[in-house]
C-alpha cells in the first residue's frame, strides 16, 4: 500500500510537472479565440499555427542550422574534453593541479563578461555571420573536461597499465580502452553540450544578422517579439513547440546513461 501511494503521488506530480508542455502543444492546434481555455482538447483541430511559421520564415532552414552548429559543437566538446580530461586525470605533469584549478575558476564566470571581448575577436578574424562564429567559441567546456576527468578518475589503473605495457599510446589508451567504458559519460557531456548550443540566443543574435545562417532559437526568438507573428499567440506556441521537440526527444533517448553518468561520475574520488 506505500508503494501504491509513493508511484500515485509521482504520477500525479508528473503530470502536474508535464501539464503546461501538453497545453503548448494542444494550444498550437486550436483556433486562437479558443486558445484561453485550460482544456488540452478541441472539438475545432487546425493546423493554421504552424502553417503560419512555415509561410512568414525559413523554420526549414533555420532547423538544419541548429543541426549542424550544435552537432558540431558538441563532437568538439566531446573530443578535446576527454583529452584534456584524460591529461588531468591520468597524466603527471608540472603545474597539473594549477591548470585544474584555473578550468574550474573559468566556470564561475558569467558569459556576460567574456560577450564583448569575445565579439571584437570575431570581428578581427572576420567570423561575424559565418558558422565559425558559432561553433568556435564553444569548441571546448570547461564543465565536460570537469565530468571527464572526473569520470576517467574511477577507471582502473591496471587496465591502462596492462595497455602502457602492450605498448599503447596515451591516446591509444583514451581512444581503444577508455572510451568504451564511457559512454554514459560521453552521452551526458554530448545532451549538456548538445542542449546548450541548441538553446543558445543572445550569442547567435549579436554575431549572426543573415537569415540563411540564422540558428532555430534565433529564429523563433525574432519571430516571436519581432512581429512576424503579428500577435498571434498560436504561430508563437507552434515555433515554440518546433523549437523544443527535438531536445525532449533526444533527452528521453539518452536519459538511461544521463541517469547513469550523474549518478556514477566523482562517486570514488
Amino acid at each position: 500500500m506505500k508503494k501504491v501511494i509513493i508511484y500515485l503521488l509521482l504520477i500525479i506530480s508528473g503530470l502536474i510537472f508535464s501539464y503546461p508542455f501538453l497545453w503548448m502543444i494542444s494550444a498550437t492546434f486550436k483556433p486562437e479565440v479558443e486558445i484561453g481555455t485550460i482544456g488540452l482538447w478541441s472539438s475545432n483541430f487546425t493546423l493554421r499555427s504552424y502553417s503560419a511559421v512555415f509561410q512568414k520564415i525559413p523554420i526549414g532552414r533555420a532547423l538544419l542550422n541548429s543541426i549542424f552548429v550544435a552537432s558540431c559543437v558538441t563532437l568538439s566538446v566531446i573530443l578535446f574534453g576527454s583529452i584534456v580530461g584524460y591529461a588531468l586525470s591520468r597524466l603527471r605533469f608540472f603545474g597539473r593541479d594549477f591548470i585544474f584549478g584555473v578550468i574550474l575558476f573559468t566556470m564561475v564566470i558569467p558569459f556576460q563578461i567574456t560577450l564583448i571581448p569575445m565579439y571584437i575577436l570575431m570581428v578581427k578574424l572576420g567570423w561575424v555571420d559565418s558558422y565559425l562564429s558559432l561553433i568556435v567559441p564553444g569548441m571546448i567546456s570547461a564543465f565536460g573536461i570537469l565530468l571527464f576527468r572526473q569520470f576517467f578518475r574511477d577507471i582502473p589503473q591496471d587496465l591502462i597499465d596492462a595497455a602502457k605495457i602492450d605498448g599503447c599510446t596515451d591516446f591509444g589508451i583514451l581512444f581503444r580502452i577508455i572510451y568504451p567504458l564511457s559512454k554514459p559519460v560521453i552521452v551526458t557531456v554530448g545532451l549538456i553540450s548538445f542542449m546548450s548550443s541548441w538553446n543558445d540566443v543572445l550569442w547567435p543574435l549579436i554575431v549572426i544578422r543573415l537569415q540563411k545562417l540564422m540558428t532555430m532559437p534565433q529564429m523563433v526568438t525574432i519571430f516571436a517579439v519581432g512581429g512576424q507573428a503579428e500577435s498571434q499567440l498560436g504561430a508563437q506556441l507552434a515555433a515554440a513547440t518546433l523549437l523544443a521537440i527535438p531536445i525532449v526527444l533526444l533527452y528521453a533517448f539518452f536519459q538511461r546513461y544521463f541517469i547513469e553518468s550523474m549518478t556514477t561520475t566523482g562517486l570514488k574520488n
